[in-house]
C-alpha cells in the first residue's frame, strides 16, 4: 500500500507519470459553493448574511432570516440601498399554492401630473427629492415578516440594531462617499451621518447611525406595546407607525423642506401591492418573477426565447451562446420598452409577451451571422391575448449617466421556504429624514417625462423598476432564489446564470462566477435612460477570439475588466436534493453564502 497524494502536494519528482499519480489540481472557481442542511443564506454584504443566520439560531426560518438580511443591506450598503427605498420581494412556503410577490415599491405624488412636472422641471430630473416616491421597504419588510416569519421584529431588529450603531466602512462605500461628499455638504442632515468629523469615512473607520438605531428601537417599542393583538399585528402596528402620525409628518415636512411633493395624505394611502409573480417554464423548470411593474418579466421572456435551441450544446462563454443570447434579450427588452408599465395604470400584454408561441415568432428575428445594430421594433403580443392593442413604444437614442444601484439577499431551509429580494435607493442619492436616518425614495427617477411612454410620470403610478428577484421551482418545491444588483444589467445576469446551471450544470458558484456580457442596446432604466445601439460590455476572461467573431457579426464591442461590479453581483441559492442547499455569491461584490 502506498500514499496517494489526494491534494497533489507530492513533488514532481518521481520517475514516471504513473508514479507521481495524477496531474496538480486546476482551481476552476476563485470560491467553493457552499454546501449545508439546515439553512443557507447569501446576500450582498457578508455582515447582512450573518445577521441573517442570526434568525436560523432563534428558531426563524428563511423568510425571518431574509427580512433580517435584507434591513441589514438597508444600513451596511448606504450607497445602494435605504429603509425608506424600494425592496421588491418573491417568496414560497409550502403549503401555498404558488409563490407570492410584495412589489416593495413606492408611488408618484398623488398630486403631481406630468405636466405640472414638465412645467417645473423640463424633461430634466433633478437629484434629491423632486424624484420622491411614497417610501416602501420598510412596508414590504414588515409586512413579509407579520405575514410569513415566525419571529418578533425586536427578534430581526436586533443585529441591524448592533450595526447601526456601528460598523466599518469598507472600500467601496468609503469610495462612494468621498464621490459624493460635494453633494452630500449640501444636505445636513445627511452631511452630519456620511461626513463625520467633516470629512469622508476611510475605510475600517466605524460609521455610526444614530438616529436609524433609534428609528429601529422605535419600531420595538411599538411592536412591544401591541403584544396583545398577537404577532402579526404587533408588527404590522409597527409598520403604520411608520405611515401615519409622528413619523410620517416628519417625512411630509422633509419633503417640503426639499422640494419634494409626497404628503402626509400619500404615506396614509399608501400599501404594498401583494400579487402572484408572473410565470414562465424553462425546460421543465417553473420560473417565477415579478411583474411588469418591474424589468422582471424580461427573465422569463428571454429563457422562453432561448429555449427554442440546443444551448447545452453551444458550450458557455462561446461566440455561438453569447451571440445567441444577446438578441433574444434584445428583442425581450424591446417589448419591455414597448410595453411594461404599471399594471394598475397601463394595459401591458403579459400573458401574450409569456406565450411559449410568440417566443417561437420572435425567435425567427434573431440572426446567426448578424446582430441586431440597434433595439428591434416591439412585437405584436395582443394576438397572443386574442385581442388587438396599441403598438408598442418605440424609444430614441439617449446618453448620460444614471449612477445609482441595489443590493440582493436570499435564504432558503430545510423546510422547504424560500426568500428572494432586491433592495435598492442609496441612501446617499437625498437628504436623510430627520430624526428618522431614512431617505424618502428617489425611485421616481425610474419613471419617464416624455408622454406616450408607458412607464410615463402620473399621479400614484408606480415606477418600472430595475430591482427584480425571482424564483426557480421543481415539482412544486423551492429550487433556486436568485438575483442580483446592477440596474438593468440585473436580469442579462440572472439569465445567464440560469443557463450556466441549467443548461451547462454548474454548481451556483461556478454559474455565478462565470465571465458575463451586458448589453447596453436599449434605454438603461434610470433617467436619463442613456441607450448605446449595438454596444456590449465583454468581461476580460472571455476569449480574444470570442469577442472578435462578435465584433464580425456586428456587435459592437466595450472590453472590460476580467470581472467587474458593471457585470452584476449574483446571489443563488439551490437545493440539490432534499436535504441539501447550495450556495453562491458573487466575489464581484461584498458577496457571501453562509450556510449550516
Amino acid at each position: 500500500m502506498r500514499e496517494i497524494p489526494i491534494e497533489n502536494t507530492a513533488p514532481a519528482t518521481l520517475p514516471s507519470v504513473a508514479e507521481q499519480g495524477p496531474l496538480p489540481l486546476g482551481v476552476t472557481q476563485g470560491r467553493p459553493a457552499v454546501l449545508g442542511k439546515r439553512w443557507m443564506v447569501s446576500s450582498s454584504h457578508y455582515l447582512a448574511s450573518q445577521a441573517g443566520t442570526k434568525m436560523f439560531e432563534r428558531g426563524g426560518n428563511a423568510i425571518d432570516a431574509g427580512v433580517a438580511a435584507g434591513i441589514a443591506l438597508n444600513v451596511l450598503e448606504r450607497h445602494l440601498t435605504d429603509f425608506g427605498g424600494v425592496a421588491p420581494i418573491v417568496l414560497f412556503r409550502p403549503g401555498m399554492a404558488g409563490p407570492e410577490s410584495i412589489d416593495g415599491l413606492g408611488r408618484w405624488p398623488a398630486s403631481f401630473t406630468l405636466d405640472e412636472y414638465r412645467a417645473r422641471y423640463g424633461d430634466t430630473m433633478p437629484i434629491g427629492a423632486p424624484r420622491s416616491v411614497t417610501p416602501a421597504a420598510c412596508d414590504a419588510w414588515l409586512t413579509a415578516l407579520a405575514r410569513h416569519g415566525r419571529l418578533t421584529l425586536a427578534d430581526v431588529l436586533a443585529p441591524n440594531i448592533e450595526l447601526a450603531e456601528g460598523f466599518p466602512v469598507y472600500p467601496r462605500l468609503a469610495r462612494a462617499i468621498a464621490m459624493l461628499e460635494e453633494r452630500l455638504r449640501q444636505w445636513p442632515t445627511s452631511a452630519a451621518v456620511f461626513l463625520p468629523n467633516g470629512r469622508a469615512p476611510r475605510a475600517g473607520e466605524i460609521l455610526v447611525q444614530k438616529d436609524l438605531a433609534a428609528l429601529f428601537r422605535q419600531l420595538v417599542a411599538i411592536e412591544k406595546a401591541n403584544a396583545s393583538k398577537g404577532r402579526a399585528a404587533a408588527i404590522i402596528a409597527a409598520r403604520d407607525a411608520i405611515y401615519t402620525g409622528e413619523m410620517a409628518k416628519r417625512i411630509a415636512d422633509s419633503q417640503r423642506r426639499t422640494g419634494g411633493r409626497i404628503t402626509e395624505q400619500d404615506l396614509a394611502d399608501y400599501r404594498v401591492s401583494i400579487t402572484p409573480p408572473v410565470h414562465a417554464t424553462y425546460r421543465g423548470i417553473d420560473v417565477y418573477a415579478c411583474g411588469p411593474w418591474s424589468q422582471g418579466p424580461l427573465v422569463p421572456m428571454t429563457l422562453n426565447l432561448l429555449e427554442g435551441y440546443d444551448v447545452a450544446s453551444l458550450g458557455p462563454a462561446s461566440l455561438e451562446f453569447i451571440h445567441r443570447y444577446t438578441e433574444a434579450f434584445k428583442l425581450a427588452a424591446a417589448d419591455r420598452e414597448g410595453f411594461f408599465g404599471d399594471p394598475d395604470q397601463v394595459d401591458v400584454p403579459i400573458r401574450g409577451m409569456l406565450d411559449k408561441g410568440y417566443a417561437e415568432e420572435r425567435r425567427r428575428l434573431i440572426r446567426d451571422d448578424r446582430a441586431w445594430p440597434e433595439l428591434p421594433e416591439p412585437g405584436d403580443p395582443w394576438r397572443y391575448e386574442g385581442r388587438s392593442g396599441p403598438a408598442g413604444y418605440r424609444p430614441q437614442v439617449a446618453s448620460g449617466v444614471g449612477a445609482p444601484d441595489t443590493s440582493y439577499c436570499c435564504a432558503m431551509d430545510a423546510e422547504g421556504n424560500a426568500f428572494s429580494a432586491t433592495p435598492s435607493d442609496p441612501g446617499l442619492g437625498s437628504p436623510l429624514v430627520d430624526g428618522l436616518g431614512i431617505i424618502v425614495s428617489t425611485r421616481g427617477a425610474q419613471l419617464w417625462t416624455t408622454p406616450g411612454h408607458p412607464s410615463a410620470i402620473a399621479p400614484r403610478k408606480r415606477p418600472r423598476l430595475t430591482p427584480n428577484p425571482a424564483l426557480l421551482m421543481k415539482d412544486g418545491r423551492a429550487l433556486m432564489p436568485f438575483g442580483c444588483p446592477g440596474e438593468d444589467a440585473q436580469c442579462q445576469a440572472m439569465v445567464q446564470t440560469v443557463c450556466n446551471v441549467v443548461d451547462f450544470g454548474m454548481n451556483v458558484q461556478a454559474a455565478i462566477e462565470a465571465p458575463r456580457v451586458i448589453s447596453r442596446s436599449f434605454p438603461w432604466t434610470f433617467y436619463p435612460h442613456a441607450y448605446e445601439p449595438g454596444v456590449l460590455c465583454v468581461e476580460g476572461r472571455i476569449a480574444r477570439a470570442v469577442r472578435d467573431g462578435l465584433a464580425a457579426r456586428g456587435h459592437v464591442i466595450r472590453d472590460w475588466p476580467e470581472m467587474t461590479p458593471g457585470a452584476a453581483g449574483m446571489c443563488a441559492i439551490r437545493e440539490l436534493e432534499p436535504g441539501t442547499l447550495e450556495g453562491g455569491a458573487d466575489p464581484r461584490r461584498e458577496s457571501y453564502a453562509i450556510g449550516w
